[in-house]
């Protein structure tokens, strides 16, 4: 790889192998899209073996297969952002096709689109958490910091 690409993988992999207050350290060459996937997938970011969340939304206090401590994690309000984001941008393009093509009532889009943007939302929310907590995992993140 080579250009910028090369140089945000560089930066990425090659992070510190020790973070203080963590139960488990990282191997060296780390690769942040391991810790998304992961994530994405409800496994824990650290081990792939245990749920990382139980419940909907809950992340487990601590990872059942490696004892991880996801539960200090706090991802806060980035995931309901990024789902809105997605979700957004999926349905509005879909709505303004119809509108142009057919023009129903406006009673079948409620009946349309207001199921359709639930189901997204629920199916999407959770990855999109169990992903940004993968991410966070992967950085060193706890959600606490501060500038």
């Amino acid at each position: 790889m080579d250009g910028l690409l090369g140089v945000y993988m560089e930066v990425m992999t090659s992070m510190p192998v020790d973070i203080p207050g963590d139960k488990r350290p990282r191997p060296a060459r780390w690769a942040v899209f391991a810790a998304i996937r992961r994530g994405l997938k409800n496994l824990c970011p650290a081990c792939g073996e245990g749920r990382l969340l139980e419940g909907y939304l809950m992340p487990h206090a601590a990872c059942p297969a490696c004892d991880a401590s996801n539960g200090e994690i706090m991802a806060q309000d980035a995931p309901p952002y990024i789902t809105i984001l997605i979700v957004g941008h999926v349905i509005v393009p879909l709505i303004v096709l119809w509108e142009r093509s057919a023009a129903p009532p406006i009673l079948v889009h409620y009946s349309v689109w207001l199921p359709a943007i639930l189901l997204l939302t629920y199916i999407l929310l959770r990855r999109v958490k169990g992903a940004w907590m993968g991410f966070m995992w992967a950085l060193g993140l706890k959600g606490t910091e501060h500038q």
